[in-house]
């Protein structure tokens, strides 16, 4: 992801409620039971924003539901990228026990030693995750995540405005006749992968010649961009400001279901990205048996299948599939047809001088190209010699002042 994603939306929470009176999902997951004895202990989970069940209008709080059997508190608090959350590991100015990142984060935490192996033996129900979701390239041998939701992404568009055929490629968030109407992920491995997909490109290359290649392409769009976003996307979507934007097909029910002139195509003349976010414990976790509980508690069934009806985005495991409404099975954008899976790729973390160069050429990208990205530097500098000129003429003015 991320993922700050879900806005609360009346028509999928008829579709959590409908589990309950059709699956008994929340009625067998909130059975009348006496709860554990308070063990004492917190464990601090940082997760996507807006990405777990809460109870909000009957639906399951999974978090309340796993103190309740286990007597065990969460301490719960969000982040809104994978950058932001490898930022906060890597400074190591706070403790987690569980962390929700998606799967090239994972892969480089893994690579950074920044992980916990997994006892999978306190961990039964990964029995449920299928198997096309084990063993995947960010974490080959299965040793350091369990998968927490999957999907894919697609372009939201305005039915008044975008006629749906035209969605089927990427390219259409270069078509000049939609200019200021067009938004764009603000992260640099979605934005860059649209471009990298157009030209025929993996996600995972290190061919620097391909990374400036989509570079290239990106800074083209950009005159035809209105703003580069996350969750804005919801608002600008919603009331018209924008007509096209790329987006998690988890999140298409916020839009899709509610406001009946917004689309939604995942495009087939060109793949998509297919990502999932996995569970995982970061190195020196104060709580590991505690934290391997909680993961094992969210690999429930039940749980998961209300939890995934809350949230929107697509479960890894057919025993929690098989308890949702049809409706929600059979929905393409939840649960892609194979054409479309088999050509979908993942991200998997780069090579640091990879990272680097992608970082650089994201920053050219946004600001315009190398060009106004030397200017700015160059304003900047001018104006740390102005501050150490005033400080200097300040201090020779208190010293004139004293003598």
């Amino acid at each position: 992801m991320g993922k700050n994603w879900i806005q609360k939306r009346i028509a999928f929470l008829f579709s959590a409620l409908m589990i309950a009176s059709l699956c008994m999902v929340p009625a067998s997951a909130e059975e009348d039971t006496e709860a554990a004895p308070d063990t004492g202990v917190t464990i601090n989970v940082y997760n996507w924003g807006e990405y777990i069940s809460n109870g909000v209008d009957g639906t399951l709080d999974v978090n309340a539901e796993f103190t309740k059997r286990t007597g065990i508190h969460v301490n719960y608090t969000t982040f809104d990228t994978n950058e932001s959350l490898y930022s906060k590991l890597s400074g190591g100015g706070a403790e987690y026990d569980v962390i929700i990142p998606s799967d090239y984060m994972v892969s480089k935490l893994i690579g950074e030693d920044m992980l916990e192996k997994l006892d999978f033996d306190k961990i039964p129900n990964f029995k449920y995750i299928d198997d096309q979701f084990r063993n995947p390239a960010y974490d080959p041998e299965n040793a350091y995540s369990v998968p927490y939701t999957w999907g894919v992404i697609g372009i939201f568009y305005n039915k008044n405005y975008v006629d749906a055929s035209e969605t089927t490629s990427w390219k259409v968030l270069w078509d000049p006749k939609y200019k200021g109407k067009i938004l764009m992920f603000d992260n640099p491995r979605d934005s860059f992968g649209i471009a990298q997909k157009i030209l025929g490109q993996s996600y995972n290359t290190t061919d620097a010649n391909d990374w400036q290649a989509a570079a290239n392409l990106l800074k083209q769009q950009k005159p035809l961009v209105q703003a580069y976003v996350m969750d804005q996307i919801f608002d600008k979507m919603d009331g018209g400001e924008a007509w096209l934007a790329p987006y998690y097909a988890g999140d298409a029910a916020t839009l899709v279901e509610n406001n009946p002139n917004i689309g939604f195509t995942i495009p087939t003349d060109e793949p998509t990205n297919s990502f999932v976010d996995a569970a995982c414990i970061p190195k020196g976790s104060s709580h590991k048996e505690e934290a391997e509980a909680y993961i094992n508690f969210l690999c429930d069934p039940e749980i998961a299948a209300a939890n995934v009806s809350y949230i929107g985005y697509s479960t890894p495991e057919s025993a929690a599939k098989e308890l949702l409404p049809e409706e929600t099975v059979e929905n393409p954008i939840y649960y892609p047809p194979r054409e479309i899976m088999d050509k979908a790729e993942v991200y998997v973390n780069l090579p640091e001088d990879t990272n680097m160069l992608l970082d650089t050429l994201w920053a050219e990208v946004k600001m315009g190209g190398p060009g106004e990205s030397a200017t700015l530097v160059a304003v900047l500098a001018a104006f740390l010699l102005l501050y150490i000129g005033i400080v200097i003429h300040k201090r020779r003015k208190r010293k004139r002042e004293l003598q």
